[in-house]
Parts: C-alpha cells; structure tokens; sequence
C-alpha cells in the first residue's frame, strides 16, 4: 500500500464527505480511493469512516486520525515546496473561485501577464456568483465582492470596486431621465441582482453629502449573476445599478447614459478567502500576489492600502 497516497485520500475523503469527490480531485478512480481507505482501516485497525449508500461520516477515531495526519501532510507538502521553490518557479495547479464579471472583465483578460511570469502554473477558475465550500468544493481559495463575515476564514482584502447607475438611450426616451434618486422610485423599473443561494436583493443606497436615500424602485427582471445583470440592461430593461468595471467600456461607447452621477454609493470591497486550515503553497501565494498587483494597477479598481492576511 502506498501509505502517502492513503492518507491524502482518507483526508480528501473526510473533507468532501464523498468518495466520488475525494477520487475526483484526487484524480484517481472511486474504486482505487476506496481501496486504499480499505487498506488503510487494515494497517491500522481500526474503523476510520462510517459508510452507508447515501453518505460517509468520520469515525472518533477517524477524527482523532485526521486531525493528526492532516497537520502532518500540510507541514510535509509545505517543506517540499519550499524546497523545490529554492531552485525553480512555482509549478502546479490552482484552483480559485470568483465571481463572473471578476473573471470575465479584470481576470482573465490579464492572465496573459500572470502566465508570462509563471508559465508552469495551471489555473482552474470557477466563474459564477454562487457561494462556494472552500473545503467541500476542493478549492484553494475564492475572490468574492462584499464584507466576509465568516470568523472561521481568512479574508485578505485586495481593493474596491466602485458603483455606477446607468441606463440606455432608448429605455431614457421611454422612461425619461430622473434628476433625483427619488425620481426612480415613480415611472423606472431597475435591474435588480439577487445574492446566489440567499436570494436577497441587493440594496441600491446612494449618498450626497449628508443626505442618504434608498432606492426601493420595482423591477421586471431580478437575475444571480453579474454578467446577466449587464446583459438585461443593454437590453432595455431597466436602470442598472453595477459595477462600473463591468459598464465602464458600454459607457464610453455610448451604449450605456451614466444617471445622477453627483450621487454615489458606497464601494464594493473585494476579497481573497481561503481556510486556515488549507496549505497555502507558493503556487497559490504567487497567484494572490499577482491579484493584489492586478488590483494596484487597473483603472477601475481602487487598491487595497494595508494587504496583510486576517482574519474578517
């Protein structure tokens, strides 16, 4: 038996709570997983996991197990990376999430300088705007808008993203143009986006000097994602309330009107989570690097001014 690959699958096995997912990111057949758990339960004697048809739970002594060999495993990778990076480039894959207007509008089409420098790195980016297990979901870490009120994480904040109303030229023919925030709330639809997974909208507040107003507005079209969002305002379906990152090149075609430009809402923070408990190795910490870089120099992005690690 080869005891490495075991306990790398026992502790895949445990943090996924499914054989077929322990077997996926391990990239090994189910069948070749659940023999080398087998043989593992036989070396040590004893029963290291509960298996029924429907799910997998950890035995007390598979739990006592995992937390042993999975500190183990992490300083063991962690000593060979460093070693290994002492004479060559990081190599390998990452696995990040973010949300889909970060991948498609800042991310990806910057990549091109993060392979340059890196060429021996693999990327594999989830883009969608739905809440993702850092564990369950096999990744390293995730890029995600908004405050991390999670405890049990660590956020490093890399910059804001600001906010922007706007709407087309033919939805302002139909609709007119409102002069004030309140104007939205009579005669205006909004596009509407609703957080994945809690469905709630999210707010539209906008401030001038002192004075705050919230737009509570209607909407024909509620959507869970970013770039949907876009697409239902360049389709005339209401007000956007956005990104400017995602509208910034609509407006200055002319597609998109900018609306109440003296008023402003408060910015987006943007932020890169990973568990504590997951080995942070150079290939992933070259790749966060390179984000807070990305961030420093885009345009419409406003840097992060302490870039320590903490916790949220």
């Amino acid at each position: 038996m080869d005891q490495f690959t075991a306990v790398r699958a026992f502790i895949r096995v445990v943090e996924t709570a499914s054989f077929t997912k322990a077997s996926n990111t391990l990239e090994l057949p189910r069948n070749t997983v659940t023999k080398l758990i087998q043989a593992l339960e036989a070396r040590l004697r004893v029963k290291l996991l509960n298996r029924t048809t429907r799910r997998v739970s950890v035995t007390n002594d598979g739990a006592a197990y995992y937390e042993r060999m999975k500190r183990i495993m992490e300083e063991w990778l962690e000593t060979e990376s460093e070693l290994a990076n002492s004479h060559a480039r990081p190599r390998g894959k990452v696995r990040v999430d973010m949300g889909s207007a970060l991948a498609t509008q800042l991310v990806i089409p910057s990549l091109s300088t993060f392979f340059r420098r890196y060429p021996e790195i693999q990327l594999d980016i989830g883009a969608s705007d739905r809440p993702v297990d850092l564990i369950s979901d096999s990744v390293d870490c995730v890029v995600r808008a908004g405050k991390v009120t999670d405890p049990s994480l660590i956020a490093r904040h890399l910059g804001d993203l600001s906010l922007v109303l706007c709407a087309t030229r033919a939805y302002l023919a139909r609709h007119g143009t409102p002069k004030h925030p309140a104007d939205l709330e009579h005669g205006h639809t909004i596009v509407r986006y609703s957080f994945a997974g809690s469905g709630r909208k999210m707010p539209l507040i906008l401030s001038l000097g002192d004075s705050q107003v919230t737009v509570q507005g209607q909407y024909l079209v509620s959507v869970n994602d970013a770039n949907a969002l876009l697409a239902a305002g360049l389709a005339g379906l209401g007000v956007l309330h956005t990104l400017e990152l995602i509208v910034r090149t609509h407006i200055d075609e002319g597609r998109l009107v900018p609306l109440l430009e003296e008023w402003s809402a408060e910015p987006v923070p943007i932020s890169v989570i990973y568990s504590p408990n997951r080995h942070l190795s150079a290939r992933v910490r070259v790749f966060v690097d390179w984000m807070f870089q990305l961030f420093n120099a885009h345009p419409q992005t406003r840097p992060a001014k302490h870039r320590g690690a903490k916790r949220p």
